[in-house]
């Protein structure tokens, strides 16, 4: 029963496992970015969703209006050199890597492991109101079944040799899914040295189920131009959502 629930809610932040396509086909066709089922109208078509809460995803973070904390030891990093992508897949709502079982991260003294890879084009957090042309997802699951993401923006410069291996396997068609088992370093992000925001949030994708830890690099990557609208032309023009309210949310800068 655990497992199952694990896995359900690693489905929902894309809608991407093959179990949740055929469980829930009829939900999928409900939202999507653009007309009728666009982020703005997700509460009203996805009753049982979260998307109307309190503690919603994305946020735009105003640097002067967060608590600054010295950073401890709250996120630790444990990505190996030869950790295996499983596969990739076009879910219609984004360009997605399933991993295998290998890397982690260390959140408040808690293991979630690295389930997959996803990206968003233009970014979907905004810092001082700037919007990023991508945004790219790290999604991890504890054992319990919790959810920490790391948002990690990227801006337009030279090439990444990462964002190359990654398109190395597109173009991939909508439905579509390609096997890779191949190893991938993931330390070429350099998260170890760059600075932190987090706060509490949600999936940003319905269900929108709340509870998620969030951690948003204050640091973007760089990527080429030629590389962010490669990702773009395999995924859905616009695929974010919009800025919701912080409400009562306190938001730490770790640096």
């Amino acid at each position: 029963m655990l497992l199952s629930i694990i896995l359900l809610i690693v489905v929902s932040c894309n809608d991407t496992k093959k179990t949740a396509h055929a469980n829930n086909n009829h939900e999928e066709a409900h939202w999507s970015y653009s007309g009728e089922t666009s982020p703005e109208h997700w509460a009203e078509i996805e009753k049982n969703s979260d998307c109307n809460g309190n503690h919603q995803s994305p946020i735009n973070i105003i640097h002067k209006d967060v608590d600054s904390v010295k950073i401890t030891n709250d996120l630790k990093i444990l990505y190996t050199p030869t950790t295996l992508i499983s596969e990739v897949e076009n879910n219609g709502h984004s360009v997605q890597f399933d991993f295998e079982a290998g890397d982690s991260i260390n959140y408040k003294n808690e293991t979630y492991y690295l389930k997959q890879i996803h990206f968003h084009e233009p970014s979907e957090h905004k810092i001082n109101g700037i919007i990023y042309p991508l945004e790219m997802h790290l999604v991890h699951v504890s054992k319990a079944g919790k959810i920490t993401v790391l948002g990690v923006l990227g801006e337009e410069g030279e090439e990444s040799q990462l964002f190359e291996f990654f398109e190395s396997f597109l173009p991939i068609k909508e439905g579509e899914t390609k096997d890779i088992h191949q190893k991938i370093d993931l330390s070429s992000l350099f998260l170890e040295d760059k600075h932190y925001y987090t706060y509490g949030g949600s999936l940003t994708t319905p269900p929108c189920s709340e509870g998620v830890n969030w951690v948003v690099f204050k640091e973007p990557i760089v990527l080429s131009v030629e590389e962010v609208l490669k990702l773009r032309n395999n995924m859905p023009i616009n695929n974010y959502r919009n800025e919701q309210p912080i409400n009562e949310r306190v938001v730490n800068y770790n640096y």
